[in-house]
C-alpha cells in the first residue's frame, strides 16, 4: 500500500481525459503505444504548480513518471506508454512548487529594484539548501554540494551577480530532480489494459476444421487442416479461427438447414457442445485427439499463425454438466430443462446455462477453468459467442482472472446487440468486438459509423473488428451478388479497420441465401460442404494484396487515425490513414456501386496528410501498381467495378 497523505489536498485535479466513466472500466493500449492524458489542475492563491503523470503495473511498487505541461486555462497535458502487457494504473501528482514561485517573485523584485531583495535572497537560499538535503537523501552527493554552494552564494552575493544563475534552465532542471512534494495531491487512479500488438492489428480467417478438405463425403481431422492453414497464410491472414471443436451432442441434433430431424451421417451444429465423449475440455473424436490439436497449434505457430477458439457456453442435452450439475440450467415446472430460444429462432439442441443459479460461484469457477485449460494447451485467442447474453460481471471476472495467469490472451466479443452493451463489454476487458459494419452500406452510413468508432471516446475502450460475413450472416448486399460486391466489402473491411476477418467461402463468392433470411442455404453449421478452394472467379488475389498492403504500411495498422475526405459522387468513398509522423500515408478511394462505373472529383484535406497547398505529390496504387502525379486538393478519379474498383494509394 502507498502511504496515505498526511495533509489535506492542496491542489484540485479534475476533468480527466480520456476517461471511461467508472473506476473499474479500462482504457485500451498496446505495448509502447503512447497515451496522452489531460486534466484540469489548479489551486487557491497565486502559487505555481508542478505536476507529473505517474504509472505502474498493478501490484508493482515501481512507478514511472513524466512531467506534465500547462496548456493554458488550467488545462495540463502529459504522456505515458506502457512497457509490457497487463493491467496498469496511472495517476496525476501535483503540488505547489515553492522554488518556481520564489523565482517568479525574485525576478519581479529584481526588475523593480525592490529593497527587500536581500531578504528574498535568503529565502531562496533556504529553498536551495532544502533541495540539497533531498538530493543527499537520494544519494546524489555532488548535486547536494552544488546546491549547498548556491544556497550560500544567495545569502552572500548581490542579486545582480546571481540573477542569471537563479533563472537558468540548468538550475531548474536540477531542482526538478529533487522537488519538494511534501504538500502534493494525488488523483484517484485511472486504469488501462495493455495488450500485445495483435490485439490492435490482426486479420482473421474462419473455417470449420471438419470441412478443411472441402469434401461433403468426408469429415476432416485436425491433421487434415494444414492445407487450409497454408492457404490462409498465403492470403496474409494471421489468426485462424475455429468454431467449437468439442464433441457434438446427439440428442436433438439438427439436420441440414437447421432441420429438426437429423439423418444418419449428419454432423450437427458444433455449437451444441457435449456428448458422452466429454464437454468443453474435450475435442470431437471425429477431429482427432487433444494431442492432435496440440500438434496443429504448433504447426500454426511455426507458420506465424495463431489458432483462435470459439468459447461458446452452450451445452447439448448430452453434456456431462447436465447429469453432474442439473441445477446449473433453467429448470421448468415439469422437471425438464429449458432449451435455448431467440424468438423466432429455437435451439432444441442447446441448453443455456443459468449464470444466476444457486450454485453460480462454482459454475463461474468451472467456466473460468475451461478457458485456462485451453490457454494451457497453447490457445491465446478466444472468440466469445454471444457474451451479451451472460452477466457483464461474469466476463469482467473471467477476463481478469485469465489475465492474471497470462496477459497475452485476447478476447473477441461476438456481440451483435445494443450499442451500450457492446461498449461496456469493451470497457471491462474484451479486446475486440464484432460490429454493425456488416449492415452499413451507404457512404453516409459508413462514414458516420466509423467516425463514431474511431473519433469519439469509444476509441479509448472499444476496438472494432470488421467482418463482411459470418457462418450465421449472409447480408442482403452479398446475396446472389457477383465478385465486385465481395471485393468492395473486403476492401472496406481491410482498410477502414486494423482488425478484420472473413468466414471461409467468402473468397469463393458464396452467395446463395436461405430464402427470406440473412443466412446461407445449406449452411456449414449443419453439414459438410464440398468446396474447390481454387475455383475460377475467386477473389483470393485481391485479399492477398489487401493483407500485404496492411502488413507493409504502418498507417493501416493503427486504429484512431481514420480521416474521411470529400468526393462529389455519392457512391465514391475516400479516406486516409497516416502515422503520427506522416512517414507513412495511405489514401483509399472505393466505388461502393458494384454495378456501375463512377467518376468524380476528390477534395483532399491536405493538412490531414501534411501536404502543402500548392505542392505536387505522387500517389502510388499498391493494388494495381499505377502511379499518378497530383497537385492541390482537387483531383479526378474514375472507378469501374469490373476493373479498377478502388485505389489503395501510398503517398510518396
Amino acid at each position: 500500500m502507498d502511504p496515505k497523505p498526511t495533509h489535506a489536498p492542496t491542489v484540485v485535479i479534475e476533468n480527466f481525459y480520456p476517461s471511461t466513466g467508472a473506476p473499474n472500466y479500462l482504457l485500451k493500449r498496446v505495448v509502447d503505444e503512447p497515451l496522452d492524458v489531460y486534466a484540469d489542475i489548479f489551486k487557491d492563491g497565486h502559487d505555481v504548480i508542478s505536476a507529473v503523470l505517474k504509472w505502474r503495473l498493478q501490484g508493482s511498487t515501481r512507478w514511472f513518471e513524466s512531467s506534465m505541461s500547462p496548456m493554458g486555462n488550467d488545462r495540463w497535458h502529459g504522456q505515458c506508454s506502457f512497457q509490457k502487457c497487463g493491467r496498469w494504473e496511472f495517476i496525476i501528482e501535483a503540488w505547489p512548487d515553492s522554488f518556481r514561485a520564489w523565482k517568479n517573485a525574485y525576478k519581479a523584485r529584481f526588475d523593480a529594484e525592490d529593497p527587500e531583495i536581500p531578504v528574498e535572497s535568503r529565502e531562496g537560499g533556504k529553498l536551495l539548501a532544502q533541495a540539497g538535503h533531498r538530493a543527499r537523501g537520494a544519494g546524489s552527493t555532488d548535486t547536494a554540494a552544488e546546491l549547498d554552494e548556491l544556497a550560500a552564494m544567495l545569502c552572500q552575493l548581490k542579486a545582480q551577480d546571481l540573477i542569471d544563475i537563479v533563472l537558468s534552465d540548468d538550475l531548474q532542471q536540477m531542482l526538478d530532480r529533487y522537488p519538494d512534494r511534501s504538500m502534493s495531491t494525488i488523483s484517484p487512479p485511472m486504469r488501462a489494459i495493455v495488450e500485445r500488438e495483435r490485439g490492435r492489428f490482426s486479420a482473421w480467417y474462419e473455417f470449420f476444421p471438419r470441412g478443411a478438405e472441402g469434401r461433403a463425403d468426408k469429415h476432416s481431422t485436425f491433421r487434415d487442416c494444414l492445407g487450409r492453414l497454408d492457404d490462409a497464410k498465403a492470403m496474409g491472414f494471421d489468426v485462424i479461427y475455429f468454431p467449437p471443436v468439442h464433441p457434438v451432442g446427439v440428442t436433438g441434433r439438427k439436420g441440414k438447414n437447421n432441420s429438426l430431424t437429423s439423418r444418419a451421417g449428419d454432423v450437427g451444429s458444433p455449437w451444441a457442445t457435449g456428448s458422452k465423449q466429454g464437454g468443453h475440455r474435450a475435442v470431437e473424436p471425429a477431429l482427432g485427439t487433444l494431442k492432435d490439436f496440440a500438434w496443429l497449434v504448433g504447426e500454426a505457430n511455426a507458420r506465424g499463425l495463431e489458432i483462435a477458439l470459439d468459447f461458446a457456453l452452450n451445452c447439448s442435452p448430452d453434456h456431462p454438466y447436465v447429469k453432474q450439475h442439473p441445477d446449473w440450467f433453467y429448470q421448468r415446472v415439469d422437471g425438464s430443462i429449458r432449451y435455448a430460444e431467440n424468438p423466432p429462432k429455437k435451439y432444441q439442441d442447446i441448453y443455456p446455462l443459468n449464470f444466476h443459479c444457486a450454485d453460480w460461484k462454482n459454475l463461474w469457477r468451472e467456466l473460468i477453468d475451461v478457458v485456462l485449460f485451453w490457454v494451457a494447451h497453447g490457445v491465446k485467442i478466444f472468440r466469445v459467442d454471444n457474451p451479451h447474453t451472460k452477466p457483464v460481471v461474469f466476463w469482467e471476472t473471467l477476463i481478469a482472472q485469465v489475465h492474471k495467469r497470462d496477459s497475452d490472451v485476447i478476447f473477441l466479443a461476438e456481440a451483435f446487440t445494443q450499442p451500450r452493451m457492446m461498449q461496456v463489454l469493451g470497457k471491462i476487458g474484451f479486446t475486440q468486438s464484432y460490429t454493425y459494419f456488416t449492415w452499413r452500406e451507404s457512404k453516409h452510413e459508413l462514414e458516420e459509423y466509423c467516425r463514431g468508432l474511431t473519433q469519439t471516446d469509444m476509441r479509448w475502450y472499444y476496438r472494432a473488428n470488421f467482418w463482411p460475413n459470418t457462418p450465421d450472416i449472409l447480408p442482403h448486399h452479398l446475396q446472389n451478388a457477383g465478385p465486385a460486391m465481395f471485393k468492395i466489402r473486403a476492401a472496406l473491411a481491410a482498410t477502414l479497420m486494423p482488425c478484420w476477418g472473413i468466414y471461409s467461402g467468402y473468397e469463393l463468392g458464396e452467395n446463395t441465401p436461405l430464402p427470406g433470411k440473412e443466412e446461407y442455404i445449406n449452411s456449414e453449421k449443419y453439414e459438410l460442404k464440398a468446396r474447390d478452394w481454387s475455383q475460377p472467379g475467386n477473389i483470393k488475389g485481391l485479399i492477398t494484396e489487401l493483407n500485404r498492403a496492411r502488413q507493409e504500411n504502418r498507417a493501416l495498422q493503427l486504429y484512431d487515425n481514420l480521416h474521411f475526405h470529400r468526393a462529389d459522387h455519392e457512391k465514391i468513398i475516400v479516406f486516409s490513414k497516416a502515422t503520427p509522423g506522416f512517414d507513412n500515408r495511405i489514401l483509399v478511394v472505393i466505388n461502393l456501386d458494384a454495378h456501375a462505373p463512377a467518376a468524380t472529383m476528390l477534395h483532399i484535406d491536405l493538412a490531414a496528410l501534411d501536404l502543402n497547398w500548392d505542392a505536387s505529390f505522387r500517389v502510388h496504387d499498391l493494388i494495381h501498381g499505377s502511379s499518378y502525379e497530383w497537385r492541390g486538393p482537387d483531383n479526378f478519379v474514375s472507378l469501374d467495378p469490373k476493373a479498377t474498383f478502388m485505389h489503395l494509394f501510398r503517398i510518396e
